[in-house]
């Protein structure tokens, strides 16, 4: 799981660049996996999916505790829920052998970026 940091880099000035980093590094880690398994012919898929705004404990985690704070996030727009993630993971999983699902990116509607 990326996360949309990882095709971004969001709030810099905030200090939100080292976050980015790291989601940028696991999709090249994604990318390097699938290559290596080509390589040796391992019949591996590999899919990268990287959500937007998912109504979670995230941003009470990062609001420090801060249940408002959290909530004024959340509560700006119609955010995806955990199922949404779910389901892509299932759709990835229930693509045919010959298939494989590289990246998916979603996001709700009314997310910018």
């Amino acid at each position: 799981m990326v996360g949309l940091s990882g095709h971004r880099i969001p709030d810099a000035p905030a200090g939100a660049t080292f976050f980015a980093a790291t989601k940028f590094a696991v999709r090249a880690i994604t990318e390097g996996l699938r290559q290596e398994a080509r390589a040796n012919k391992v019949p591996l898929r590999v899919s990268g999916i990287s959500p937007g705004l998912v109504e979670t404990e995230f941003f009470t985690v990062r609001a420090f505790g801060d249940e408002s704070a959290a909530k004024a996030v959340t509560s700006s727009m119609q955010c995806l829920q955990p199922s949404d993630v779910a389901n892509a993971v299932l759709w990835c999983l229930s693509a045919p052998p010959y298939m494989e699902v590289n990246d998916i990116v979603i996001r709700p509607t009314q997310q910018m970026i």
